[in-house]
C-alpha cells in the first residue's frame, strides 16, 4: 500500500507517470514529494511506487489579484 496525499492506495509496483496519468494529473503542472524529497521531473519515469511509500502531489494553479 502507498499513501498518496494522505490516502492509502494499492498502487505499489506502479510507475509514477502511470499513476499521475491514471489520477488525471498533468505531470507538467505538478510537484511530487516522494518519501520526503521533492522529485526532479526527470526522475519521474524511473520512480516505481513501493509498499510503504508516502507521496504528496501538489498542483500548480494560475491566478492573480
Amino acid at each position: 500500500m502507498v499513501t498518496i496525499n494522505g490516502e492509502t492506495q494499492a498502487k505499489d509496483g506502479m510507475l509514477l507517470p502511470d499513476f499521475l496519468q491514471e489520477a488525471g494529473y498533468d505531470s507538467r503542472a505538478v510537484a511530487v514529494e516522494y518519501n520526503g524529497v521533492i522529485l526532479a521531473k526527470e526522475d519521474y519515469a524511473a520512480t516505481r511506487l513501493k509498499n510503504g511509500d508516502v507521496v504528496e502531489v501538489v498542483c500548480f494553479m494560475g491566478g492573480g489579484c
